[in-house]
């Protein structure tokens, strides 16, 4: 249910009065987003509460092409005025953006897409939970932790984001959306005179409600917290890992970002273009080598998807009102794809956007923006075990942590949470200090085994940033569990005392 005091502002009347006046001044294209964001965070440490704050953004933001040229403006007030003089601002920066426009703007063709609703499917609105009741789940997760003498102190956080947002242009689209999203994570520390270590858990945010931090259905967080301790204070005593080359079997709570940083990154058409080489960087996977470029091992596809359910990424229409769609970003370990915005699909022949546009506030203009982009697993792929047990010398790598990579999205370098050690297919204990390092098409054309849809998890971040002004957006990415073959890894210890 979309939040019924958002519908009750005047958006069609506020829209229609933006594209009348930017037709009358001249625009051959005029596009309104009304936007509210909204955030709700809780903490508690070492089961004290630290409290709960809320936050919320309303405006008006207008774009309108002149004679080929972008113009763009906002406000913070939603109303037919507010909109008429957002639109006469937005035409006067069209034109003095005329002089210096290096070419003129084509919009690829997309269908109307008229009076479409669109919202994720939440089970609790995590707007609604009480403020003692989030506290008081925090507080019991943290204290059953201190239970443990494995543990010292404890960090939980929650937090809710909502983004609601009306869409109308002259084309004679208009769309009504809600995105509402969570996140849950609490991280255990394990503090001695000699060493201080710390472990969270590994649940992901996802484009949920309340229903998946409180409960065990979606993810298992009584068994995880249960476990917690005990693999902190092994990973506590573990012996530091030896330098070298392994096989590695990486977990999806670790692939993710591996994911999003070598592959999501690299495939905006965007950075591959130049256009953010002086925040963002660029890419290696450039335009002239779509559809020749081996990208990885035949085993990788990816796809860019917008449709994905409970996916951060995941909407009915984007905000240039494109449909949302599914499409092959890598196949068979070969470029095939891009992330576009209509300009850009116009631009370079792809014909139609896939839907890429997104702007995270009223304020801000939409820019090309990372779809939820997943490796798929095997159809027929085995079991974790049954990867596990396939290799002879290597480390299963369990959860994200730090990482590093190159403005080209290249020469990249990533480490885990837990680090268990295989030997002749088995699990043997924990080892520490692990980092793998490599570059991306060496990296993936490692790629051995994928295992099985059983495998598979949507894991992603609230908190990608992109563009100047900077904007953040959340994405997820799905992966199964899979094998990588005499990948390098260094020890993190002694590459810090070097």
């Amino acid at each position: 249910m979309i939040e019924q005091d958002f519908q009750e502002l005047p958006l069609s009347a506020t829209a229609q009065a933006a594209i009348d006046a930017g037709r009358r001044l001249g625009a051959e294209h005029v596009d309104v987003r009304i936007s509210r964001q909204r955030t709700r965070s809780a903490a508690a440490r070492d089961a004290h509460p630290l409290g709960v704050s809320s936050d919320s953004t309303t405006g008006v933001g207008v774009r309108v092409l002149v004679d080929g040229v972008w113009g763009f403006a906002a406000a913070g007030t939603v109303s037919p005025e507010s909109a008429a003089q957002v639109a006469a601002s937005a035409i006067g920066m069209a034109s003095v953006a005329a002089p210096v426009a290096r070419e003129r703007v084509e919009l690829a063709g997309e269908p109307v897409h008229a009076g479409q609703v669109w919202a994720n499917p939440v089970d609790i609105d995590p707007f609604e939970v009480p403020d003692t009741e989030v506290l008081a789940l925090l507080e019991a997760r943290s204290a059953g932790l201190l239970a443990s003498s494995h543990v010292q102190r404890v960090d939980a956080r929650f937090l809710a984001a909502r983004d609601l947002t009306y869409y109308a242009d002259s084309a004679g689209t208009d769309t009504l959306q809600q995105r509402t999203r969570v996140h849950g994570q609490v991280t255990a520390f394990h503090i001695t005179d000699q060493r201080f270590d710390d472990m969270s858990s590994c649940a992901p945010p996802a484009a949920r409600g309340w229903e998946y931090l409180a409960g065990d259905d979606t993810w298992d967080w009584t068994a995880e917290l249960s476990a917690l301790p005990a693999w902190l204070a092994e990973k506590a005593v573990a012996p530091s890992i030896e330098p070298g080359r392994y096989d590695l079997v990486i977990d999806p709570t670790n692939l993710w970002l591996t994911i999003h940083e070598s592959v999501g990154h690299a495939t905006e058409l965007d950075r591959a273009l130049g256009y953010e080489a002086n925040y963002a960087g660029t890419s290696f996977a450039t335009l002239d080598r779509l559809g020749s470029l081996r990208y990885g091992s035949p085993l990788m596809n990816v796809t860019g998807d917008r449709t994905a359910p409970h996916g951060l990424a995941t909407v009915g229409y984007d905000d240039e009102g494109v449909a949302a769609q599914s499409w092959d970003l890598v196949r068979d370990g070969t470029l095939v794809g891009y992330q576009l915005d209509r300009r850009m699909a116009a631009e370079h022949g792809f014909g139609r956007s896939n839907g890429c546009a997104f702007a995270d506030s009223a304020g801000h203009v939409p820019v090309q923006r990372m779809p939820n982009v997943s490796l798929q697993p095997d159809p027929a792929g085995p079991e974790l075990e049954a990867l596990i047990s396939g290799v002879q010398d290597g480390i299963y790598i369990v959860g994200d942590k730090s990482w590093s990579i190159d403005m080209q999205r290249y020469n990249f370098q990533f480490t885990g949470q837990r680090f268990l050690r295989i030997r002749s297919g088995r699990i043997v204990g924990q080892v520490r200090d692990v980092a793998y390092q490599s570059s991306t098409p060496d990296f993936w054309g490692r790629l051995r085994a994928l295992g099985g849809p059983s495998t598979y998890l949507l894991g992603g971040a609230l908190n990608c940033g992109k563009a100047q002004p900077g904007q953040v957006a959340a994405v997820s990415h799905g992966c199964p569990a899979a094998v990588f073959e005499g990948v390098n890894v260094l020890n993190t210890e002694q590459e810090g005392h070097e």
